[in-house]
């Protein structure tokens, strides 16, 4: 059974009318706040349910997730600040989505709304042209523009898991 949800996270529709920068900038904020509706009104347990075995995907997991992407492109690629990671370690690179019972959603979405603050601030004074100061595990070089369109299809690709994870939770559909 399918069900309608009441979301209180605010989400901005993207002007159709903006330039680039301000396009890119709205379109990867309606992808962070989708991920936080997907998350609104669950408890701890339903936060952690798996997607499907042998998956160890899961909102939670996703949101732990999203924080190392954030910290990664914009902290490491982007600034340079060699932060590391925040969940994975070099035996356990997925660790993000392996879930212990000492993890919980309040600390990864405190994380996570503090990697995304730290990604505006070093965003903000970088120009789409502008080329990452950091090394990225490939080699190759990033400009703030690409990093954007990168980040936008993350969220969006981990949004339709969100939406079929949240589904399987409560029947909740919707963007």
């Amino acid at each position: 059974m399918t069900t309608e949800r009441t979301e209180t996270v605010p989400r901005v529709d993207p002007s159709t009318t903006s330039g680039e920068r301000e396009a890119l900038e709205q379109w990867l904020d309606f992808h962070r706040a989708t991920l936080a509706r997907k998350c609104e009104g669950l408890d701890e347990t339903q936060l952690r349910t798996l997607s499907a075995p042998p998956s160890e995907l899961s909102l939670l997991g996703l949101v732990r997730h999203m924080a190392e992407v954030e910290n990664g492109w914009f902290r490491n690629v982007l600034a340079g600040e060699k932060a590391g990671w925040i969940y994975s370690t070099e035996e356990d690179r997925d660790r993000d989505f392996h879930l212990t019972d000492e993890d919980t959603y309040e600390e990864a979405h405190a994380t996570w709304q503090a990697a995304i603050a730290h990604a505006r601030t070093v965003a903000a004074t970088r120009g789409l042209d502008d080329l990452g100061e950091g090394e990225h595990h490939s080699g190759r070089q990033f400009n703030l523009r690409w990093i954007y369109l990168h980040m936008i299809e993350e969220y969006a690709r981990h949004n339709g898991h969100a939406d079929l994870v949240r589904e399987r939770i409560d029947g909740a559909t919707g963007d």
